[in-house]
């Protein structure tokens, strides 16, 4: 890809959500309950999306956004039954 604006936006978007990635890691790691580790699991696999998303404007494939599709619907089903789990204590009823 040229050095045009758009390659430049690109790269400096994926730089942000990877910084934005490894700030939601340590949320992950480092808690300090149980539901901030949620919601940082939650922000981690949303900026996975979105960077997977650059990365297809950045090739030009199809790939990479059925992948941050398939992301988001594991993500949110994820985030879901972990709520509940929280909530409850099992996620089956």
């Amino acid at each position: 890809m040229t050095a045009t604006l758009l390659g430049w936006a690109l790269l400096l978007a994926q730089l942000m959500i990877g910084g934005a990635m490894l700030c939601a890691s340590w949320r992950v790691l480092r808690g300090p309950r149980a539901q901030d580790r949620v919601v940082g699991l939650d922000a981690l696999y949303v900026n996975a999306m979105l960077l997977l998303v650059t990365f297809g404007i950045r090739s030009g494939t199809q790939v990479y956004f059925e992948a941050a599709l398939l992301i988001g619907l594991l993500g949110f089903v994820g985030t879901a039954a972990l709520a509940k789990f929280l909530m409850r204590g099992e996620v089956i009823e």
